[in-house]
């Protein structure tokens, strides 16, 4: 039997929020990366009701977040000293660490590994949640493998009758996943990327591995499944000009296509249907989910616009070689 679910304000719900999950239930609740779907990091019961409600795998850990550095030594231990100057840096912001994980977080948060995601979110209502109940585990507020939430009502899409309580913060001024950076390693290493660039961490840590590497347990969510992924077909083009083409192609087959690019291709994309992504990479990166969810309601076919710089471009692009499948034109 479902549950009602309610969107309210969070300048106004966060004292309900936190007797939810003082209850041992879910609460969905805002970030600058993505909204969250959280439960009470140290209970057990409370975390399994996570993978219920999205259908999420029991082998794909979830991420810890925090409203201050005082709750740290509860969540991990033999914490290295670059995690503190990395999170002088980053935190609060879009940056998770890999630690090695206190004996009071269950297995059921790790995926049953011995290391831990933690993260402080730059989001004052989130923060505020936790620092009223607990850290809280949390993954994306969105059904598991499909486009993840930036605004309340994506998430009340996916999730409604799951949850009680939607904490609307408005649209996440980032748009994608924290950077992932593995601090148990030899050398820091980048398991997912994010806002926070390899770049932008040689500073604080001195070196850093983006090389993948096989892993028997994940240690970051998002490594072993398919993401971000709408319930249309969609591919990514490498230019304008093969997304012309590949819409073109598919407008003939009958397909309803949709092209989601910057606005600066308006004019070569001419009179076709275009969903834009603003002009830089910072406006790409923070309306591509929403852009994807509204592609989904609307088209038969999406294609999406390749960025091929580093850093922030390299970012959101693993997020959209993944909502395509891998598949480019």
């Amino acid at each position: 039997m479902t549950m009602t679910t309610q969107i309210k304000s969070a300048n106004i719900a966060i004292d309900e929020a936190a007797a939810l999950i003082k209850r041992g239930e879910l609460v969905v609740f805002p970030t600058e990366t993505v909204y969250g779907l959280g439960a009470n990091a140290f209970d057990k019961e409370a975390v399994a009701k996570i993978f219920e409600a999205k259908g999420r795998p029991q082998d794909n850990p979830l991420i810890v977040h925090i409203s201050s550095l005082d709750e740290i030594e509860n969540i991990a231990v033999d914490i290295p000293d670059g995690f503190y100057r990395l999170a002088e840096k980053f935190m609060p912001g879009p940056l998770t660490a890999i630690l090695k994980k206190s004996r009071k977080i269950p297995d059921a948060v790790t995926a049953g590994g011995d290391t831990v995601g933690v993260r402080m979110p730059d989001n004052e209502y989130a923060r505020e949640l936790i620092a009223k109940s607990y850290p809280l585990a949390a993954p994306s507020a969105n059904r598991s493998k499909h486009i993840s939430p930036t605004t309340a009502a994506h998430v009340y899409e996916d999730l409604a009758g799951e949850v009680p309580l939607i904490l609307d913060g408005g649209e996440c001024s980032v748009g994608i996943e924290s950077t992932v950076l593995d601090l148990t390693s030899d050398i820091p290493t980048i398991l997912r990327p994010g806002a926070i660039t390899a770049e932008m961490l040689l500073d604080i840590v001195g070196e850093v591995s983006e090389n993948g590497r096989v892993i028997k347990v994940a240690k970051a969510p998002g490594m072993k499944y398919t993401h971000y992924a709408p319930i249309v077909d969609t591919v990514s083009a490498k230019s304008i000009e093969s997304a012309v083409s590949e819409y073109d192609k598919a407008e003939a087959q009958g397909r309803n296509p949709v092209i989601i690019a910057r606005d600066i291709y308006r004019d070569k994309i001419s009179s076709r249907e275009l969903i834009s992504l603003g002009i830089t990479a910072e406006d790409y990166t923070r309306n591509i989910y929403g852009a994807l969810h509204d592609a989904e309601k609307k088209y038969g076919y999406i294609i999406i616009e390749e960025l091929h710089g580093g850093g922030l471009e390299q970012s959101v692009m693993n997020r959209v070689k993944k909502a395509a499948g891998g598949k480019s034109v």
